[in-house]
């Protein structure tokens, strides 16, 4: 059960990551107001920077050893699953070669930065 949980709050730290910027774009386009909040703007560049910084250095995801570790080091390796944790997986992971999702991941912090810069958080409402 507690592999599962860390399982899902990953996937909602990679949605979050991706959908994040997405939000930005259309909030931008749109004139939403919330996608300029700073803590929001914040948050979201630090999430993708660590992400970045990992597959850069090579290091495993934090959540993704533990949650292995949980389930007796078979989750990476086709050990028993709930169905909650086969689904969520088949989102979460895909088979690539390491250095074309180290790519990936130096672009979406890239478009971040570009996007911070281009639709810069404000403190308020009236600062727009």
């Amino acid at each position: 059960m507690m592999a599962d949980t860390i399982l899902v709050v990953h996937f909602l730290i990679a949605g979050f990551i991706v959908a994040g910027l997405v939000a930005v774009w259309l909030g931008a386009a749109l004139g939403w107001h919330w996608v300029r909040n700073p803590w929001f703007r914040y948050l979201h560049l630090a999430a993708i920077v660590l992400v970045a910084a990992e597959a850069v250095l090579g290091i495993a995801c934090p959540l993704t050893v533990w949650e292995d570790l949980l389930r007796g080091g078979r989750s990476m390796h086709g050990g028993a699953e709930t169905f909650v944790a086969r689904w969520v997986r088949a989102l979460l992971f895909y088979q690539a070669p390491e250095w074309v999702f180290t790519v990936a991941y130096i672009a979406w912090t890239l478009a971040t930065l570009a996007t911070l810069r281009l639709v810069p958080p404000r403190r308020n409402r009236n600062a727009l």
